[in-house]
């Protein structure tokens, strides 16, 4: 005999009296589609470049091994990008917000920080050549 505990509708043992073997797998399976996409996520290539875009246009193509400080000039001044370390950024930047500075260090290929209002933006690459682009999907 069921105890009036379970039959609340807040409690686990309720639940579990109405699910079948095929709800239990379909739980299974998305938890473990779920575990996959986290460790994916955790698991990015580490970038060799980057690229610095000025108004949609290839400004340059750098190394990350090397340091250096960029200087891409836009309709609302000069955006300073500071590569050092096998990182990149964007240390200054004239736009009101600061969005893109705020992003800070990026290092992961793929990652990208962008200043819409003068224009500039960067995009870190990896080593090797992908067949498909990951913010395409």
């Amino acid at each position: 005999m069921a105890s009036g505990s379970d039959r609340h509708p807040g409690t686990f043992r309720f639940w579990a009296r109405l699910m079948r073997a095929g709800d239990w797998l379909v739980l299974l399976l998305s938890a473990a589609l779920v575990g996959a996409l986290f460790w994916m996520t955790l698991h990015q290539d580490s970038a060799a470049r980057v690229r610095v875009f000025q108004d949609g246009k290839l400004l340059g193509e750098y190394d990350l091994g090397v340091p250096r400080r960029i200087e891409a000039h836009g309709p609302l001044g000069v955006t300073l990008v500071e590569i050092e370390g096998g990182r990149v950024r964007i240390a200054r930047d004239p736009s009101p917000r600061q969005y893109c500075v705020k992003a800070g260090w990026l290092d992961a290929a793929g990652q990208v920080a962008i200043c819409l209002p003068n224009r500039t933006s960067i995009e870190l690459v990896s080593r090797e050549k992908r067949p498909y682009d990951s913010i395409a999907y």
